[in-house]
């Protein structure tokens, strides 16, 4: 089993439109794995595109979030909170097959739907780690982890996938996200912005200081405490990449090559924080093997992006031709999904 959160301290990277692609995706190419989704993010947006997208999948959101007792992460959450340093066992009560909601995303595909009530109950989870035993930060830190476990207990232990939809903000769901994973994948977009992000992600998680004297987190500092391991940089992606004229790709190029040397520089001291892969794979020698390695990039597929979220069918399977969302006719083309269908299945081949 191998577990990947998806986190960039910064929203609109398209972190959930990447959950809901590349979990789909996985599935499709793994067809005898299951695969799992977690969705972390108050938002719930993964949980919508892979129920069915902004009409379908908002609906049977609401369903589920009104029926009790409440399917949800939250419902899980609520759980743990009455029983804090003992695990319940009751993780496997909080999947849903997304197929039996929405027949466009493979039948192995699992999820624990996402839920607004996260916010609400944030502060108990915080208020948890402070209160009960000596060890109370790294228990409830192991929440997520607990959860995943009992899910994959109750599959008998089948060889699966996982991937966690985190919270944007470095949010106690986002610590208990980086707990439970053992490698991460950052998205990223090609602004300044993204840049200043990247780095966040690198000092929040790893400790990585921009200045000798900057603090570092609680969460890094209390994770060497306890001794748990940090999950491993497993790729980066540029997301949705605009490609227009000359000069603002060359702008674009020029951010992501940035970013690329913030993360390049990191595995310069730190090469342990880095997950080699696939399977088998040397380990790299030099910036160009690095960059083929752990860089991906994924191009904006205009209109066929905006469509596959939602209407909920992952790009690999949407056709070409005139949709209907929201009661207005939307048309595809084809050359769209040739800017963005390879590279997903591309880089969906590299995850193990």
């Amino acid at each position: 089993m191998a577990i990947y959160a998806i986190w960039n301290n910064k929203g609109g990277v398209g972190k959930s439109y990447l959950t809901f692609q590349i979990a789909s995706e996985y599935a499709r190419q793994n067809p005898t794995k299951k695969v799992l989704v977690v969705d972390l993010c108050p938002q719930a947006n993964s949980s919508s595109m892979l129920l069915g997208g902004i009409e379908k999948g908002e609906e049977r959101l609401t369903d589920i979030h009104t029926t009790s007792p409440r399917k949800t992460i939250s419902g899980y959450i609520d759980d743990r909170i009455m029983s804090p340093y003992v695990s319940p066992n009751s993780g496997s009560s909080y999947i849903t097959n997304v197929s039996q909601y929405n027949n466009s995303v493979p039948s192995n595909v699992f999820l624990v739907v996402g839920d607004e009530q996260l916010e609400i109950q944030s502060s108990k989870v915080t208020s948890a780690t402070f209160s009960g035993p000596q060890d109370a930060w790294r228990i409830v830190h192991l929440w997520v982890r607990d959860l995943i476990a009992d899910i994959q207990s109750s599959w008998n232990d089948e060889d699966c996938c996982v991937f966690i939809d985190c919270n944007p903000s470095f949010s106690i769901y986002t610590e208990l996200a980086l707990t439970a994973a053992e490698r991460l994948i950052i998205p990223f977009s090609a602004d300044g912005s993204s840049k200043r992000s990247v780095k966040a992600v690198l000092s929040l998680a790893y400790g990585v200081r921009r200045y000798g004297g900057d603090p570092q987190s609680e969460f890094y500092l209390n994770s060497n405490r306890y001794s748990m391991s940090l999950p491993q940089i497993y790729m980066y992606i540029g997301n949705r990449l605009t490609q227009m004229n000359n000069s603002s790709a060359g702008a674009f190029k020029t951010v992501v090559n940035e970013i690329g040397e913030e993360i390049w520089n990191v595995w310069g001291g730190s090469s342990n924080l880095f997950c080699i892969h696939p399977n088998g794979s040397s380990t790299p020698n030099n910036r160009r093997a690095f960059k083929n390695m752990f860089q991906y990039e994924v191009n904006d597929a205009n209109t066929a992006s905006v469509v596959s979220g939602a209407l909920g069918i992952p790009i690999s399977r949407l056709t070409a031709g005139n949709k209907t969302i929201a009661g207005k006719n939307v048309s595809v083309n084809q050359t769209q999904l040739d800017k963005q269908v390879p590279n997903i299945v591309d880089l969906v081949g590299n995850i193990d």
